[in-house]
């Protein structure tokens, strides 16, 4: 019997028991839906964080006090205050493989602007943190060195301490808002960046310089961290290294002596998080073959029930001359046609599924090798689940078959 006709008969035996046969399918749409749909959910989270991260700047480098705790470990508070401005200093008199650098540090507290107040973060900073960070001004201008030198009571704000203190669209530069009781004249105002991965409103801050913040708030000496930035991309490991030995150096450290301080990159955290949501994935992929492998236990029982129920018809089909191995084929194309024909209804409905995503803001993105690998799966779960119904319908005893009722 050739391929052709064993096509039109799993095709005339699927279409007459067409409930029968979506019931079969139905397992194996729900399952290559659910696959496609984590898939995308889990590609599309990856991609959205290493955009965020990508936004901040891929050759971002983070230097900060203490070394690197181990079990969760709390460490001494003298070992959190050795970033000093010696240290700040000598970086910037010796780097050759990082372009910016800037001491960073921070105090949440009330922002109050004539009767009206908000809570909101106020970071301490050189002018080099708007370069590393890719902040940009939407109006007014940056602080000046010689704020920074004269501790001057300055800032510039984010686009939600605008609308929460002056309402939406006015104009803040120029006036005096109040943090802490201190006062601050705005002199610039940040385009708005919005939320980021983490759920941080990115523009509830204040920036000021850093010395005004840890004179006249924090009363402090040391910084929380110095941020800096490689010449580029690829020569962010030779910049730690450099920022390392300076360090090093800067702190009288042995040989053998542990750091006091950590050194993170932006390219450490993106590969971090890569690897993180990539077994996230992993996972509820995994979760959702599950139903997959439902789907090709019931297509084998559909299948099994179908071979009981045309055991007459596979006698006569014998007896003309049917051998074993066409009869094997006949339900072998069956069972694939079923799982192939899944297959394609559960790729749409998983495409629609990540399109019904977007609207609850869940970054999506289906890999197309996911399609394929998904009819693979499928093909090998009709040829798997539908061996061994096939095997027993190819040997069954003709005579025995005709007779049975």
């Amino acid at each position: 019997m050739n391929l052709a006709n064993l096509f039109k008969i799993a095709f005339k035996a699927i279409a007459n028991n067409k409930f029968r046969s979506f019931l079969s399918m139905l397992g194996i749409i729900i399952g290559v839906a659910a696959v496609i749909i984590m898939m995308a959910i889990g590609q599309g989270s990856k991609e959205s964080v290493r955009a965020n991260i990508a936004k901040m700047g891929t050759n971002v480098i983070m230097i900060r006090p203490g070394a690197e705790t181990m079990g969760g470990v709390r460490q001494d508070p003298s070992s959190m205050q050795t970033l000093k401005q010696a240290d700040y200093e000598a970086i910037l008199a010796q780097k050759k493989y990082v372009t910016y650098v800037s001491p960073e540090c921070s105090s949440s507290g009330q922002v109050i602007y004539g009767a009206n107040n908000t809570n909101a973060t106020i970071y301490g900073v050189s002018l080099d943190y708007f370069d590393i960070k890719q902040w940009e001004l939407s109006d007014g201008d940056f602080f000046t060195e010689e704020d920074e030198k004269k501790s001057a009571k300055v800032c510039v704000i984010g686009q939600t301490i605008v609308t929460d203190l002056f309402g939406e669209g006015a104009d803040p530069v120029g006036k005096t808002i109040r943090f802490k009781s201190i006062p601050f004249r705005v002199v610039g105002v940040l385009k708005a960046k919005g939320y980021n991965n983490w759920g941080m409103d990115q523009d509830n801050v204040i920036i000021a310089p850093y010395t005004t913040v840890m004179k006249r708030i924090l009363a402090q000496t040391w910084f929380s961290t110095l941020t800096c930035s490689a010449i580029t991309e690829e020569l962010t490991d030779q910049a730690i290294d450099e920022l390392t030995t300076i360090l090093r150096t800067q702190h009288k450290l042995k040989d053998g002596d542990d750091d006091d301080f950590t050194i993170r990159s932006q390219q450490e955290m993106m590969e971090t998080m890569s690897s993180t949501m990539d077994m996230i994935t992993i996972i509820l992929v995994v979760a959702a073959a599950f139903s997959l492998l439902v789907a090709g236990i019931g297509i084998m029982n559909i299948m099994l029930v179908s071979v009981t129920e045309r055991t007459k018809e596979i006698g006569l089909r014998m007896s003309v001359g049917a051998r074993g191995i066409d009869i094997s084929n006949q339900f072998l194309i069956e069972s694939v046609m079923i799982s192939l024909a899944g297959g394609v209804f559960g790729v749409l409905l998983g495409w629609a599924g990540t399109w019904v995503c977007g609207f609850f803001n869940l970054p999506t993105s289906i890999p197309m090798w996911s399609i394929v690998v998904s009819f693979v799966v499928c093909t090998v779960i009709g040829v798997g689940f539908g061996y061994f119904p096939a095997h027993k319908a190819a040997n069954m005893d003709p005579i025995d078959a005709i007779r049975y009722e």
